[in-house]
């Protein structure tokens, strides 16, 4: 499904992310661009016995022939913070900078970095350079989790979000939210979304200000999305279990059979993946970030090699049906 797609790797002379690489380019799952010495990286695919790594494309931060170029377009970009052409080609020597600044200038269609670098670094210059898509203000984290017990969302696929970015939503936010774990849910994992909006309370079962936040929040995401198939709001059991569904919220159209579960904070996201992974032995892929211009995934610094091929293929996916909505016209945000 990645085919085609143009990933960069800002980290391109770690270990792990050159053997991912070369995995990547041997299964012909996107077109690797590696930040780095080409000196370096030679030596270590020869040492690391990488066969298929000369198919990448290598570019070097310090000698990059299109310095000038993407320094210019950076001014252009943060000239409302006073950047100068100094400081922007000295930023150009970070490789996460000059990454994102690849996927700005249409060089690379999407980067996965993090293997060596924190979160914070990772997305402080996609935040500044690529931003959201038009018309949203939420970048969210969604995992994709793969239960054992295969009763549960689509054959036992289901989404989580937000467990990875906003403490604390607010409507508005919770709504973009939902829209995008639906996109996530047709992207990448390949299903056809049934959203619940999750709460203390099933359809008034409770009165509290925070569970009429996700009820506001659910009306707003229809508004986004009319076609969105979506109810909220509803307690966990009465989203995923068809007996309790059926008693607690007769008519809805997901009670029951959500395998889209849109959480309303980052503590009860956060904990609900955690404790469904250990304690059902589910595997949890991700965080897969949602909401940017582009697609940007930032890796965990104790990933496998497997974990960076994974989030490679994933990306290649989203910057793929970014380009498709480009095609078609239509409003699909991942």
């Amino acid at each position: 499904m990645g085919k085609g797609a143009r990933i960069v790797l800002p980290e391109g002379t770690e270990e792990r992310t050159l053997r991912a690489a070369d995995e990547v380019i041997a299964l012909n799952l996107a077109h690797i661009l590696l930040i780095g010495n080409k000196e370096i990286i030679g030596k270590q695919a020869q040492l690391l016995g990488l066969k298929h790594i000369a198919k990448a494309e290598i570019i070097d931060p310090i000698e990059n022939p299109l310095k000038m170029q993407l320094a210019v377009e950076l001014v252009e970009l943060r000239k409302s913070k006073g950047l100068q052409l100094n400081e922007a080609l000295r930023l150009l020597e970070d490789p996460l900078y000059l990454g994102v600044m690849l996927i700005k200038a249409g060089i690379a269609d999407g980067e996965v970095a993090g293997a060596n670098n924190a979160t914070g670094d990772v997305l402080r210059p996609a935040f500044q350079i690529v931003k959201t898509q038009p018309g949203f203000s939420a970048v969210s984290g969604a995992f994709i989790m793969v239960m054992k017990d295969k009763q549960y969302g689509d054959n036992g696929v289901m989404i989580f979000a937000d467990c990875a970015v906003n403490p604390d939503p607010t409507v508005q936010e919770l709504a973009e939210i939902a829209v995008a774990s639906a996109q996530t849910a047709k992207a990448i994992a390949g299903i056809e979304p049934r959203v619940a909006m999750l709460s203390f309370s099933t359809k008034g079962s409770a009165r509290h200000a925070k569970a009429d936040k996700v009820i506001e929040a659910t009306r707003m995401a229809l508004q986004m999305s009319p076609d969105l198939l979506i109810d909220g709001e509803l307690q966990a059991d009465a989203a995923i279990v068809a007996m309790v569904g059926q008693k607690k919220a007769p008519g809805s159209p997901i009670a029951g059979k959500a395998n889209v579960l849109v959480f309303p904070s980052l503590e009860t996201g956060n904990i609900a993946y955690k404790l469904v992974q250990r304690l059902a032995g589910a595997e949890a892929i991700g965080p897969v970030l949602q909401g940017m211009a582009a697609p940007i995934n930032d890796l965990s610094r104790g990933c496998s090699v497997d974990d960076i091929v994974n989030l490679v293929a994933i990306t290649a996916n989203q910057a793929n049906a970014l380009k498709m909505n480009s095609i078609t016209n239509e409003k699909v945000i991942i």
